[in-house]
């Protein structure tokens, strides 16, 4: 039997209405296959890409999806199909699921996939279970057949970031590409293994003992000018 999503609540009721506003120059950049793009363009939807999926801090040749890629140009795939492919790439699951809790995956997908941070834990923790139980595979299937998905990007749309201007406040939300990728399970688990260890040598205090030496050389200037100024205009 299927487990399905567990129920959660939004976290107010402004996530149920829609929203109406005018978009302007800062907002993100939409990058569709709609208006059949040049070789230029496809070339910044697929850099668009990687730096949603990756982040601009993981974007390296190495991870870089060439047979995908192909595919898109091409025209053999949607946008949706290339997202797919990067969630389900060897790279995004060495640096995102093998690295991270369920919890911290759950949350950097959502983030990712569909634009927005989680509403509260308790999303968190229904997202949480079916990455538990259907694996990453199931779990990236369950996001992208959601219907927020699929109303906000569809097929021919990379996810951005949405809601970064916010009414009625001096600034927006921070983009998701300066949030660290890991958290404090993590560290957590590097200094288990052993490859992040705390220090607990002898600290260099030679700035201090400098500090104090300075301190001590001036005391005993003055002193002695003070004495030599007394031995000099004292009466004999």
């Amino acid at each position: 039997m299927t487990i399905p999503l567990l129920y959660y609540p939004l976290s107010s009721q402004n996530h149920r209405v829609q929203e109406f506003n005018v978009p302007g120059d800062e907002y993100p950049i939409q990058y569709t296959l709609d208006n059949l793009p040049t070789g230029t363009e496809m070339d910044e939807i697929i850099w668009a890409a990687y730096r949603q999926i990756f982040n601009e801090q993981q974007i390296i040749t190495a991870h870089r999806q060439v047979y995908l890629e192909s595919q898109l140009r091409n025209g053999q795939l949607a946008i949706k199909d290339f997202i797919r492919g990067l969630l389900l790439s060897d790279s995004f699951r060495r640096l995102i699921y093998d690295t991270n809790s369920n919890y911290r995956c759950v949350e950097l997908c959502i983030q990712r996939v569909l634009g927005r941070p989680v509403y509260n834990d308790r999303e968190k923790l229904a997202w949480s279970i079916i990455l538990a139980t259907k694996g990453l595979q199931g779990f990236v299937d369950a996001l992208l057949k959601s219907e927020e998905y699929d109303n906000n990007f569809g097929y021919n749309c990379v996810p951005y970031q949405r809601h970064r201007i916010l009414p009625q406040r001096t600034q927006g939300e921070l983009p998701f590409a300066r949030m660290a990728r890991y958290d404090s399970n993590y560290l957590k688990q590097l200094y288990r293994s052993g490859q992040l260890r705390k220090f607990s040598g002898v600290l260099d205090d030679s700035a201090n003992v400098y500090r104090k030496s300075l301190v001590f050389l001036s005391i005993f200037s003055l002193a002695v000018l003070s004495i030599t100024l007394i031995l000099v205009f004292s009466p004999k």
